[in-house]
């Protein structure tokens, strides 16, 4: 739709005959309301058409007449005349100056459109440039078009004289530079619209989706435009259609291509969402190849579908489509111009008459065809039957045919009329034009630009309208459900908004309550994807040869999860954290340690205190038979100290219970280490005690001067000087902490102590298990020695058990993971120190009880007769 401010000027007179466009087309089918300044404009609401459609199949069938008028956007005239009405009743604005308006029509054709821009330029039967020949007005400035080619073509022509041109439907093209045009537009930018697009299916998740686009360059730039949108946000397109811009197909085959074509689109069921973009012919077009298509297949085929509609689309029936029903698109989710509902527009709509306006052409074909009628004499009222009454009521026609609300394109047309008048106002207030209303009669459409640039007001809804540095008004999109009803009315619900100028979080909104959804869909959104969703606990895995958005579900591999759908790949879990059995989630891991609470460290530390008890005792028998032959026999004071490390040793798994601190990790080990050197020192002592003493008895022996205390302390000093330097070089360069470890166990975290350099914890060991050996091969060695209290053979036997138990340790304590490991070394230490208790000091207990007639000297001076 174009409109246009208009000044009178002389005319010339050339005479010509009207062209065969003007003829089929005739330029004086026109709207003009006379005033002192005039808006007027090419409308292109308005088609003519001549085809009708044959078939075979039925014999023929006629959806179109001659001359069908697009009812539905007769509104952006009836909202231009209504912002005329309101600007001359305010004399505030501008007063003493009364507007009016003409309005022509372009028949969405180009040749038509040129044709009546050079017609506001420079009327006459004939054109010649730059001569304004005929009755004439200066133009000022144009309201138009509703598609983006026709407000390109009278821009064309009008960026040459700098006119200013307001459109309130078109949307900038890629290809083409609007700003070397003088172009205002009362509508957002259409990237806001494909944002608004992509966050709608990623919001419920719609990832496969069809699309169908205008057969225009407005479509081919969606489709440039939309395409790597939706693929960077990782949906699909299941198809890719092309609608062409026509009521009709010339043959038969070319209505059996167009069958094919809407059964394509609605065959795959898995596409529950249609994405529309199109044009003011797109919806009629798209209507037709549905009625073709579905009455000419005889399959089972859902029209259950999901409709995105952008802002171009509207819900209109026109010619024989008026007596079909909306059904198809109930559910539907429309992106639309903002509006705000003006109180009055109501009442102005409702108190139209057909005969009020002689010069409103438009307003007879509106009539007659809205409320399918006709009219004999215009200004007089018939009552035969078919014949119009002029009494009609604009309320009594569905939705599809005329709306009472405001819709966004006439918000759109009413805020460009206001963007005008003030910008008119600006001028007549500005230093440069003088206050005199008549220096209006003067001003050239160029010097408008800067003032409608900067024109800022508030209309009469109360919102406050603008042009940014684009030349675009920011109001951004409305998100309307559309709500279909038997009778072919329709209600739109404002759902959600999309608003770029927003603040982040508010730049798309939609509420999913106040959506209603086809009865199909069970009053919830569809699934509109390739396949089903992966569930939680599987990963997306790609299908060879397809899009991504096509898939097979696998499980997550072990020790992984996904809690989401469509996963792209499973993750681990934190390290505090383990996988749950469906492999969904993640549960904490528990601390664990060996306390002194649990039945293993219960048993254990009862274990340790029974052996340390029994190894005092043995300790104060011995002391109290300290003067008795088997106890003075091989060093006493070595025995004592043999004793008093083997009570430490069964005492120190006390530091390996309970939860690792600081102190207990630092000595534990370490004194692990020393302790049982001194106890594996004293056994090594004790069996070389054995071996000199038997090696001095023979004549002429130089063993004699070894004999005695002096060498059972030095190699028990040495051997423990020896460890005790490792111990100190191992807390000097790393020593132990308290750790947690979260790998080992999967479901536990080891409260542990990290021994800080494993080299010297098996260091210490390697020591130990040195003296060991050795101990054992001197005591096997000696241990058919002649003496009554020979201990090398029970020392042979206590080493024998004393190795395999530390040589079983190793693998154990390597092959078990957490608390146990510790159980393990605590059972090492117990059994091996045990081992040494028993084989060593149980026969002289045995003795010294139970048989005290054997613990004399007598006895040993008749063994060794």
């Amino acid at each position: 739709m174009t409109w246009l401010l208009l000044l009178p000027v002389i005319p010339c007179k050339i005479e010509n005959r009207k062209s065969p466009e003007e003829e089929l087309f005739p330029a004086q089918h026109e709207w003009y309301q006379s005033g002192e300044l005039l808006i007027g404009g090419i409308a292109s609401q308005i088609v003519y058409t001549l085809h009708t459609f044959y078939f075979k199949k039925p014999p023929s069938l006629d959806l179109f007449n001659d001359g069908v008028m697009m009812i539905k956007y007769y509104q952006h005239n009836l909202a231009l005349a209504f912002a005329m009405n309101e600007i001359n009743k305010n004399l505030q604005i501008l007063p003493n100056i009364t507007l009016g308006f003409h309005i022509y029509d372009s028949y969405f054709d180009m040749k038509m459109t040129y044709h009546t821009t050079l017609g506001l330029l420079f009327k006459s039967q004939r054109f010649v440039p730059n001569y304004k020949c005929d009755r004439q007005n200066n133009l000022i400035a144009i309201i138009g078009g509703l598609d983006s080619e026709t407000s390109f073509h009278i821009a064309e022509i009008l960026g040459h004289y700098k006119i200013p041109q307001i459109t309130y439907g078109s949307f900038v093209s890629k290809e083409r530079d609007a700003t070397e045009i003088p172009f205002y537009r009362t509508v957002p930018n259409e990237a806001q619209q494909y944002m608004g697009i992509v966050q709608l299916l990623l919001h419920f998740r719609w990832t496969w989706v069809g699309l169908l686009a205008a057969d225009d360059d407005g479509g081919e730039n969606f489709l440039k435009s939309l395409e790597p949108l939706l693929s960077q946000n990782k949906i699909c397109l299941a198809f890719t259609e092309r609608i062409p811009n026509q009521a009709q197909w010339d043959t038969i085959e070319d209505i059996k291509n167009l069958i094919k074509i809407i059964h394509k689109f609605f065959e795959d069921r898995k596409v529950n969402t249609f994405i529309l973009y199109g044009g003011s012919l797109t919806m009629i077009s798209l209507n037709n190849m549905i009625f073709l298509g579905y009455a000419g297949y005889e399959g089972n085929i859902s029209l259950s579908k999901v409709w995105i509609l952008t802002a171009q689309v509207d819900f209109m029936l026109s010619g024989a489509q008026r007596n079909w029903n909306l059904d198809l698109f109930h559910g539907a989710i429309a992106f639309t111009i903002h509006s705000n509902q003006l109180q009055q527009f109501k009442k102005y709509l409702s108190s139209i008459k057909p005969y009020q306006i002689k010069q409103n052409n438009f307003l007879k074909e509106f009539w007659e065809q809205a409320f399918d009628c006709s009219f004999t004499n215009l200004y007089g009222s018939l009552e035969i039957d078919g014949m119009c009454t002029g009494e009609e009521r604009l309320e009594s026609l569905p939705g599809a045919v005329f709306e009472m609300h405001m819709t966004g394109h006439s918000y759109s047309v009413y805020n460009a009329v206001y963007a005008i008048v003030y910008a008119l106002k600006a001028m007549a207030l500005s230093n440069e034009m003088g206050r005199k209303n008549v220096q209006l009669q003067h001003l050239h459409p160029w010097q408008l630009h800067p003032f409608i640039q900067s024109s800022s007001f508030n209309n009469s809804a109360g919102e406050t309208v603008s042009f940014n540095d684009k030349k675009e008004i920011e109001d951004g999109f409305d998100i309307m459900n559309m709500v279909t009803f038997p009778n072919r009315s329709f209600l739109r619900v404002k759902v959600g908004r999309v608003d770029s100028s927003a603040p982040k979080e508010k730049r798309f909104i939609i509420h999913d309550d106040m959506i209603v959804w086809k009865t199909t869909f069970n009053q919830g959104p569809p699934l509109s994807v390739c396949n089903d969703y992966c569930h939680p606990g599987s990963q997306k895995k790609k299908k060879e040869g397809e899009q991504f958005c096509c898939y097979n579900c696998a499980p997550c591999p072990e020790g992984k999860i996904s809690s989401q759908k469509d996963a792209l790949d499973c993750v681990k879990c934190q390290e505090n954290q383990y996988p749950r059995k469906d492999q969904t989630g993640c549960i904490q891991k528990v601390t664990t340690f060996l306390s002194f609470e649990e039945p293993l460290g219960i048993s254990l530390a009862i274990l340790a205190a029974s052996f340390s008890i029994i190894t005092g005792l043995v300790l104060r028998i011995f002391i109290k038979c300290r003067d008795t032959p088997i106890v003075k026999a091989n060093n006493r004071h070595i025995t004592y100290t043999l004793l008093v490390s083997l009570l430490l040793c069964f005492l120190c798994p006390l530091l390996f219970l309970g939860e690792p601190i600081k102190v207990t990790c630092f000595i534990r080990q370490v004194a692990f280490g020393i302790i049982f050197t001194v106890a594996i020192s004293c056994v090594l002592a004790k069996t070389i005690t054995v071996v000199v003493a038997f090696m001095a008895t023979k004549p002429g022996s130089s063993m004699r001067k070894w004999v005695g205390t002096k060498l059972a302390n030095s190699i028990l000093l040495s051997c423990f000087l020896v460890q005790a330097a490792i111990c100190m070089l191992w807390l000097g360069t790393s020593p132990p902490f308290p750790d947690l470890d979260m790998q080992s166990l999967n479901t536990e975290i080891v409260a542990e102590c990290n021994e800080g350099s494993a080299v010297m914890f098996y260091i210490v060991l390697g020591y130990l298990g040195l003296l060991s050996v050795i101990s054992l091969t001197v005591a096997f060695l000696a241990r058919k020695l002649p003496d009554s209290f020979n201990e090398a053979k029970f020392i042979t036997f206590s080493m024998l058990i004393f190795c395999s138990v530390w040589l079983s340790f190793v693998p154990s304590y390597v092959s078990t993971k957490g608390k146990y490991m510790v159980a393990v070394e605590i059972f090492s230490i117990l059994a091996s120190s045990a081992g040494l208790l028993a084989c060593i000091f149980s026969p002289k207990c045995y003795i010294i009880l139970l048989r005290p007639d054997l613990n004399s000297r007598d006895h040993l001076i008749r063994r060794k007769n």
